[in-house]
């Protein structure tokens, strides 16, 4: 079986402190390319997940999930 990464407890995290994308990114020095695998659910460090995590006082499972890869997405 194949997962691949979400973000989306990331995003919903910050909605609720009231913060924006750019403002994580200023905050914990993210690069804008690594930013951009944020937002698309692609793979990053496990330093900057864990700078992140620091960052918002939180655990790496408040920040991302890992989900099966629909079979269509395995296959392509």
């Amino acid at each position: 079986m194949s997962l691949t990464v979400s973000y989306n407890k990331l995003w919903k995290l910050l909605v609720d402190k009231k913060m924006s994308k750019a403002d994580l990114r200023r905050a914990v020095e993210i690069s804008p390319n690594t930013m951009t695998k944020l937002r698309r659910d692609e793979e990053v460090s496990m330093t900057v997940l864990k700078r992140i995590c620091e960052y918002l006082e939180c655990n790496i499972g408040d920040i991302c999930d890992f989900i099966p890869a629909s079979k269509s997405e395995v296959n392509s």
